[in-house]
């Protein structure tokens, strides 16, 4: 633990030092518990120091920064890491005339600006917040920005983003453009018109009117959401260079709405430089996919679907452990080794020259646990990012595969792939596309690609042979049967843990529901409660309640009702 002390005035930054051994957990709380950084800019922060080394916080009056510092140390000390932390004067430029060494920090709404004594005396206010002038539209704020520069002069640049990476480029955003002098927030009426800096620029009867900053919460799948700016205009400067930012959502029918961003400066290599500088700080932010990395994610998609998604959802699943996965142990071995062990040998197979991406196929009757057992799988995958596609959503195929590269290690999962991958003599013409466009992804994957496909299926005699077929697209087929005796005793036990069973109900329970699937029997525990509350309160749980949930759920329903409840092998064999 390191600081470095200064006995000068003026105002200072306190630098964090990157540091492989204290947890990026605490760096992150201490940013927020001492600095009062939100969850948001914190991690902009801590992106920072992991980038470039090294980054500051401030800058604070010298009084401020020494108590901060005095603060953060006794947290580092405390708890026992070396995190190396320095205080190290700035010198602040006047943000009303440009003159240097600013030496008084003023409140103005949000954020502290420096003013030299010059411009403070002028104020006539020492010590007060400076008068803010008013708006009325984003033309007004704009003319006064580049007073003094032509329209013909200026000159903007676009880049627009997937509208599913929002959270990554808000604190990008956020970081890059802190130090702006104002931002405002933009009426937009014409919500089928994207803004623009152009469209900002018009007067009179077609002018944007300044409106209040809207925010919306973006669920991550973390304790808080992320506030993303729904439109947004700062005012920025950098030396003698002032330019403008303009956020906003990027609109086109039946299509995600993207991220748009442009940046309006004054002609010339300065103002070429920084937006270079700016985008290339956005893009780095959305290759890092900090947001959304090691998390488990599906894309929505539209309500009246037409193959685009609108954004992401965070699946909150818990883990699975290998115990609560009840399968033949000849089955577990080969998800293991062809899974998890896969997995941590990549980097050796790479060195030898061996292809790491792989095609698994999960197959099996309906309720087995195919499912569960892709939950276990993105339990156990360490860093992996998994992406779970229904056959519904195969149209949005191209935006899951963009993410999967983005985001890898990651494992994608299509469940039923059987439904696009039939028999081509039975496909129309929707169906084809969609497999060709399957096949044309798991082709067109490099060799040394950390993707893993999983697929799964009901119905494997059904599927194409273009896919079953072809080494290469699948490397293993790994069945998961309907449960054994041995299985179908840890099931019952598993979902009937809250009830009074004995081994004997457990063993009969267990032999007289042969031949039915894992879903059978988590709904015949179900039926045993409900009977044992019906006769004795739940204290007991005897044969003939197993009596009249077997035959309720395999034969006085008739043969749809267990083929429903994944009994209908059960009953074939009765």
């Amino acid at each position: 633990m390191m600081s470095d002390m200064h006995s000068e005035s003026g105002p200072a930054q306190l630098v964090f030092h990157d540091d492989e051994d204290t947890p990026e957990e605490f760096v992150i709380e201490l940013l927020r518990r001492v600095f009062g950084k939100s969850e948001r800019e914190a991690l902009a922060l801590m992106t920072r120091i992991e980038q470039e080394e090294k980054a500051g916080c401030g800058p604070y009056p010298r009084s401020v920064a020494d108590a901060l510092l005095k603060s953060a140390l006794q947290h580092i000390q405390f708890a026992g890491h070396g995190l190396r932390i320095t205080l190290e004067p700035v010198k602040t430029t006047c943000e009303l005339c440009g003159k240097p060494e600013a030496q008084t920090d003023v409140r103005l709404g949000s954020r502290t600006i420096w003013l030299c004594n010059e411009c403070m005396r002028a104020a006539g206010n020492p010590g007060n917040e400076p008068e803010e002038e008013e708006f009325e539209y984003a033309c007004e704020v704009l003319d006064r920005q580049f007073a003094g520069v032509p329209r013909s002069k200026l000159v903007t640049t676009v880049r627009q983003f997937p509208g599913h990476m929002r959270a990554d480029i808000q604190a990008a955003v956020d970081r890059l453009f802190a130090s702006a002098i104002r931002l405002f927030g933009i009426n937009d009426e014409q919500r089928y018109e994207t803004l623009s800096i152009a469209r900002l620029l018009r007067d009179g009867r077609h002018a944007q009117a300044i409106a209040p900053l809207q925010y919306f919460d973006l669920d991550i799948g973390e304790k808080n959401p992320v506030k993303c700016l729904d439109n947004g205009l700062w005012l920025c400067t950098q030396g003698d260079l002032r330019y403008a930012v303009l956020l906003c959502a990027h609109r086109e029918y039946s299509r995600e709405s993207g991220i748009r961003i442009e940046i309006a400066v004054p002609s010339g290599a300065a103002g070429a430089a920084l937006v270079q500088r700016c985008f290339g700080e956005l893009e780095q932010a959305v290759q890092a996919a900090r947001t959304y990395r090691g998390k488990i994610l599906s894309l929505d998609a539209d309500s009246d679907y037409r193959g685009r998604s609108r954004g992401i959802t965070v699946h909150r699943l818990p883990p699975v452990a290998r115990d609560e996965v009840i399968l033949p142990e000849q089955t577990l071995r080969l998800l293991d080794r062809n899974v998890l062990r896969f997995v941590g040998t990549r980097d050796q197979l790479r060195r030898l020259g061996q292809s790491t991406r792989k095609g698994i196929l999960l197959y099996g009757p309906p309720g087995t646990g195919k499912t569960h057992t892709i939950r276990y799988l993105a339990t156990h995958l360490p860093g992996h990012t998994t992406l779970i596609i229904t056959a519904e959503q195969m149209g949005l195929l191209g935006a899951y595969m963009s993410l999967a590269r983005l985001l890898q290690p990651s494992m994608v999962v299509i469940e039923d792939v059987d439904l696009i991958a039939r028999d081509r003599d039975e496909m129309g013409p929707c169906e084809e596309s969609l497999l060709n466009k399957l096949l044309n992804e798991m082709d067109g994957l490099k060799e040394d690609a950390d993707i893993l496909f999983v697929l799964t299926t009901n119905r494997p005699e059904d599927l194409e042979g273009a896919l079953a077929g072809r080494p290469g697209r699948i490397d293993q087929a790994i069945e998961v049967p309907l449960p054994d005796e041995i299985g179908r005793s840890k099931l019952v036990r598993l979902y009937g843990k809250g009830l009074p069973l004995d081994d004997a109900i457990v063993t009969e329970a267990a032999r007289r529901s042969e031949g039915t699937s894992c879903a059978f029997i988590k709904e015949l525990m179900r039926r045993l409660a409900q009977a044992s509350l019906a006769r004795d309160g739940g204290n007991s749980v005897i044969s003939a309640d197993i009596n009249e949930a077997l035959d309720e759920m395999l034969f006085s329903g008739g043969r749809l009702n267990a083929q429903l409840l994944g009994g209908a092998q059960a009953m074939a064999a009765g």
